[in-house]
C-alpha cells in the first residue's frame, strides 16, 4: 500500500452515465424518490464472472492471531463466516479470498530494521543460516486456518519485499527509489517463495491458490514506513519467470498473479512512471519483451489498486472504462482490483485520515466496489488491511493497538463490503441492469449465482428513501430477502421477505436483494 498522499486536482461531479457496461445512457437526473423507479434485470445478458472478494492479513494478524480465543474467533467470524444466526442476522461478511503477507524479516531486525512502527514489521520464515522456521508468523497462520474452517475457498500469498538476506541494502525497504533486489538474486527469491508455499501446505494443509510476487512496484518504498521495493517491468518479468520455474520444479499447482499496480492508470498507460506502467501490454502482449502470458502457471489476470482514482465519480468511471477497453486488447484477460482502502483527500469528498466507523465511508466504499465491478469489469475485489489499529480509514475491523489483548469493533466499511461479499459467491456472473442512468445518488448492479440466486445491490446515498421496482426478465422471483446496511443496521435482514417487485431502499443505505429465480 502506498504511503498516504493527497490527490492533485479537483474535477466536477458526475450527473449520469450508463448503468452497466453495454447499456444505453438515459437522460434523467437523480430520480424522484416519490415515484417507484422501474428497473429491469436481464439474467440472460451476462458480463464478467466473479472470482472472489477478499482482504489481507497485513499487519495486525501477526499479533491478533495470538489474542484470547474468544476475541480472535469473533474477529474471524466477522470476516469469514457465512452463517446465519437464529434471529436471521448474519455473523459476518463471508469473504471468499484471504491474502497472506509473506514477511521479509524486519520483525527479527527490530529497531535496526529502520521501520519505526513495530506493527508494520513482519517476520520471515527464513533463518539467517538459510534454514526455515515454520513456527514463525504464527498469528497469521492462525487466521489462515480460521479462514479455511469458515469456508474461505481461495488463498493468495504476497511478499512486500524479498527477505532482507537477499536485498541489496539488507533492509526490507529500498534506498532512493531503486530496486532492492539484483537480477542475480531472482532465483533465490523465487526459491524462497516456492519454499513458503510448500512449507505452509505441509504445516496447515492449505495450498495457496495464487502467489503475487511484487506489490505496487511504481512507488519508491524508501521512507521506512513498511516493507516494500520498487521494480521495473523487465525486473517483474524476470522474477515471474524464475518463480514459474521454481513452482513447477516443486510440482506446486499455485498460480502466479501479477502485478499489483499502485494505481489503475499504470495498467493502461505509462503515466508518470516510464518502464513501470502500461502493464497490460507489457506482460500480456505477445510482442512485448516482458511478455509472460505464455508461462503455464501465470493466470490471465492483471491486478491493480484503486487508490487515488475514486473521486470525482465521473473521473473514476472514465478511468475504469479505460481499464475495460485495455483488457479487450488481450482476449480472455481478466482484471482483479486487488487492494483498496480510503487514502488521501479524494477531491475533498472524503479524507483517509481519521477513523470513522459510520455510514459515510461505508457508502463511499460501496460506490467504489460498484464502479470497479460495473465499469472496469473487475472479476475480484480485495480490501487492504482487514484489521486496523490506526486512526485511519484503512480497516474493516478496528482494534486497540495492543499486541496481547484488546477490544475490537466492526465498521460500516466491513458491512458495506458484506453487501457484496456475503451474497455474490465465486462463479457468480454480473448481469444486465437497465431503466436508470448511473449517478452517485443511486447505483444498482445485479449478479446471478450458480444456485440461481439473483443478487441485486442497491446503493442509495441520497437523503431520501428510494422505491425501486425490480422486474426480472423471463423470470418470476420467489422467496425474496433483503439485507440493509445503514447508520443503524449491519446487513439487517428485512422483516417481511416476500415476492413482490417493489423494494424500499432507505436513505443513505446499501440494500442487497436476494431473489430465487427459476
Amino acid at each position: 500500500m502506498h504511503k498516504y498522499r493527497k490527490l492533485l486536482s479537483s474535477l466536477s461531479l458526475l450527473s449520469s452515465l450508463s448503468a452497466c457496461a453495454g447499456s444505453e445512457p438515459a437522460t434523467q437526473n437523480v430520480p424522484d424518490t416519490r415515484a417507484a423507479i422501474k428497473i429491469t434485470i436481464d439474467p440472460s445478458k451476462t458480463y464478467q464472472t466473479i472470482s472472489h472478494f477478499g482482504a489481507s492479513d497485513a499487519w495486525s494478524a501477526q499479533f491478533v492471531g495470538k489474542w484470547p480465543d474468544a476475541k480472535k474467533n469473533g474477529i474471524a467470524d466477522l470476516l469469514f463466516s457465512q452463517d446465519t444466526l437464529a434471529d436471521g442476522r448474519l455473523k459476518g461478511i463471508g469473504l471468499s479470498m484471504w491474502r497472506f503477507n509473506i514477511g521479509a524479516g524486519t520483525a527479527e531486525q527490530g529497531e535496526n530494521s529502520g521501520i519505526k512502527d513495530e506493527w508494520r514489521r513482519a517476520e520471515s520464515f527464513l533463518n539467517s543460516d538459510g534454514t526455515y522456521n515454520w513456527e514463525k508468523q504464527s498469528g497469521q497462520v492462525w487466521f489462515l486456518n480460521a479462514a479455511k474452517t469458515r469456508g474461505v475457498s481461495s488463498f493468495l500469498a504476497f511478499p512486500n519485499s524479498p527477505p532482507v538476506q537477499f536485498t541489496n541494502n539488507k533492509k526490507g525497504y529500498a534506498d532512493h527509489g531503486k530496486s532492492n533486489l539484483s537480477a542475480g538474486k531472482y532465483e533465490q527469491f523465487a526459491g524462497f517463495m516456492s519454499d513458503v508455499v510448500a512449507g505452509i501446505q505441509k504445516k496447515t494443509g492449505i495450498l495457496f491458490d495464487y502467489i503475487s510476487p511484487v506489490n505496487e512496484p511504481q512507488w519508491d518504498w524508501s521512507d521506512g514506513g513498511q516493507e516494500g521495493t520498487p521494480f521495473y517491468n523487465n525486473e517483474i518479468a524476470g522474477i515471474t519467470r524464475s518463480l514459474s520455474k521454481a513452482l513447477l520444479s516443486k510440482n506446486l499447482s499455485t498460480k502466479i498473479n501479477i502485478a499489483e499496480a499502485g494505481q489503475i492508470d499504470y495498467l493502461y498507460s505509462q503515466s508518470n512512471k516510464p518502464g513501470r506502467g502500461d502493464q497490460i501490454k507489457a506482460f500480456f502482449d505477445k510482442s512485448s519483451a516482458e511478455y509472460v502470458g505464455n508461462l503455464s502457471n501465470v493466470i490471465p489476470v492483471i491486478s491493480g489498486h484503486s487508490y487515488f482514482t475514486t473521486s470525482t465519480y465521473k473521473n473514476a468511471v472514465l478511468k475504469r472504462q479505460q481499464v475495460s477497453a485495455a483488457l479487450k486488447t488481450v482476449p480472455g484477460l481478466q482484471y482483479w482490483m486487488s487492494e483498496y482502502c480510503i487514502l488521501g483527500d479524494n477531491e475533498g469528498e472524503i479524507k483517509g485520515g481519521g477513523k470513522d466507523l459510520g455510514i459515510d465511508p461505508g457508502l463511499y466504499i460501496a460506490k467504489v466496489i460498484h464502479n470497479d465491478l460495473v465499469n472496469a469489469n473487475a472479476t475480484a475485489w480485495h480490501w487492504w488491511i482487514a484489521i486496523s489499529p490506526y486512526d485511519y480509514k484503512d480497516g474493516l475491523i478496528y482494534i486497540d493497538k495492543n499486541k496481547n489483548d484488546g477490544e475490537y469493533k466492526s465498521s460500516k466499511m466491513l458491512w458495506a463490503l458484506g453487501n457484496y461479499s456475503q451474497f455474490i459467491r465465486p462463479g457468480a456472473m454480473r448481469v444486465d441492469v437497465s431503466g436508470i442512468s448511473e449517478n452517485e445518488k443511486l447505483l444498482i448492479s445485479s449478479y446471478k449465482n450458480a444456485d440461481n440466486k439473483l443478487v441485486t445491490v442497491i446503493i442509495n446515498s441520497d437523503s431520501a428513501p428510494a422505491e425501486i421496482e425490480l422486474n426480472i426478465s423471463r423470470n418470476e422471483p420467489t422467496k425474496r430477502k433483503t439485507y440493509t446496511t445503514s447508520a443503524s443496521a449491519d446487513l439487517q435482514p428485512g422483516s417481511k421477505p416476500g415476492s413482490g417487485s417493489a423494494v424500499t431502499v432507505p436513505a443513505r443505505s446499501v440494500v442487497t436483494v436476494v431473489d430465487l429465480v427459476k
